[in-house]
């Protein structure tokens, strides 16, 4: 079930490879300089949803969670667009983010920042932001808000 307004878009995830297949539909969309911000509680779908973005951008080797590094750059495949995944769950605030330099990755990079909604804003003017919910039956629901270049591309699909 989708919905759609002028601002948010929401989908319905039932599985895994949903979540990750949206993902995939996504990275396929970006390009260098866009960030991409992930909300939601623990197992939420959150890494799934990179893995997929990892997937659709073509990226080299496997998206796993940056939780104990911080932050994780996956090399380029055939597009050429390298991702840097940010795990920013431990940072204090934006001060911490901006020491990690992701500034400069922006401008050759698609960034994704899992626990960035209130921290990361501050990155780029424009950004797609995700809030990830789980319901009882595992069923994820992803809103989607931000870049209305990424937007009209998620919603044509």
């Amino acid at each position: 079930m989708t919905t759609v307004d002028s601002a948010l878009w929401t989908i319905e995830l039932p599985e895994v490879a949903d979540t990750e297949a949206f993902g995939a539909r996504l990275g396929a969309l970006l390009t260098a300089g866009d960030l991409v911000l992930l909300a939601g509680p623990l197992g939420a779908g959150k890494t799934a949803l990179t893995r997929g973005i990892g997937a659709g951008l073509g990226v080299r080797g496997q998206v796993s969670s940056p939780t104990f590094v911080i932050a994780r750059a996956h090399k380029p495949g055939e597009r050429g667009i390298p991702l840097v995944h940010v795990d920013a769950y431990r940072l204090s605030g934006f001060d911490e983010l901006e020491d990690l330099d992701l500034e400069t990755d922006l401008t050759s990079s698609a960034v994704v920042v899992e626990w960035g909604e209130g921290v990361a804003e501050g990155l780029a003017e424009q950004h797609l932001l995700i809030r990830l919910d789980r319901r009882e039956d595992e069923t994820r629901i992803a809103t989607v808000s931000g870049t209305p270049r990424l937007l009209a591309g998620l919603r044509q699909g």
